[in-house]
């Protein structure tokens, strides 16, 4: 029998949404209430942080950070 490996996956939360592998927590988007801000959603995963107007974007941004950790070489290691 051969394991796959497991997708993450988007779980929603209260104020945004977390991106998991299993009980590894990879990124997460956060909603800005109010409705002056200027970025409604900011986004956090590997390291890498931004910040629009956009849930489909944010999370796409956070997908991409996680993919691109995923195959870069850390430099001082």
């Amino acid at each position: 029998m051969s394991r796959k490996p497991k997708r993450p996956f988007w779980e929603p939360g209260y104020n945004g949404h977390v991106y998991w592998s299993g009980k590894v927590k990879l990124g997460k988007v956060t909603r800005h209430p109010g409705k002056g801000a200027k970025q409604k959603y900011t986004w956090e995963a590997a390291g890498r942080a931004g910040g629009g107007g956009d849930l489909d974007k944010a999370r796409r941004a956070v997908e991409a950070a996680v993919a691109m950790a995923d195959k870069q070489l850390d430099l001082f290691n």
